[in-house]
């Protein structure tokens, strides 16, 4: 049972995605309703029962918003694959800098990383942008995201949630 779903809050904002053995139990147990059915059935020793595709929580669920995960490749995502220093683009020669160095306190965060091409990483070495004589383009930062961040990576390959993610082609456009 590894097809998704996809489940969404009471005042229908995505929640997470899940496997179709756990949204059915959501279901069964009157937890959720099911707002859409995927392809294929659930089939015990009595019965069939359509999977569902996205299911919709009967109760309200507060949580805090999503963090956007650190990772090399949203960085790259967040600086648009350009070098933070010389302004170079492409995806072969970026590398990731810290602007202050960690061997001299700087932190593994958003706010300490930038996108750098190697010549420049090279050039800029252990040392901050101000001893290097190096401007930054644009000072870092960590990206804000919206409740639906959870479920771009899905929208391509699940076109029948698409109706319940306001705005997801701009959106799918931005995670890739």
């Amino acid at each position: 049972m590894s097809i998704s779903v996809l489940v969404l809050n009471q005042n229908y904002e995505p929640l997470n995605v899940c496997t179709a053995r756990r949204a059915f139990n959501l279901v069964d147990r009157g937890k959720a309703e099911v707002l859409e059915h995927g392809r294929g059935h659930m089939r015990s020793a009595h019965a069939a029962f359509p999977l569902p595709s996205v299911i919709r929580l009967i109760y309200l669920i507060r949580r805090p918003r999503p963090q956007m995960r650190l990772s090399r490749r949203e960085v790259f995502n967040r600086d648009r694959y350009m070098c933070q220093y010389c302004g170079r683009r492409g995806q072969r020669e970026l590398t990731l800098d810290h602007v202050l160095p960690r061997h001299r306190g700087g932190r593994h965060t958003w706010e300490n990383l930038v996108t750098a091409c190697k010549t420049c990483n090279h050039r800029k070495a252990g040392r901050t942008p101000q001893e290097a004589k190096m401007a930054l383009l644009q000072e870092p930062y960590q990206p804000r995201v919206n409740s639906y961040y959870v479920v771009y990576p899905y929208l391509n390959s699940q076109e029948a949630w698409r109706k319940f993610v306001p705005g997801w082609e701009a959106a799918a456009d931005g995670y890739a």
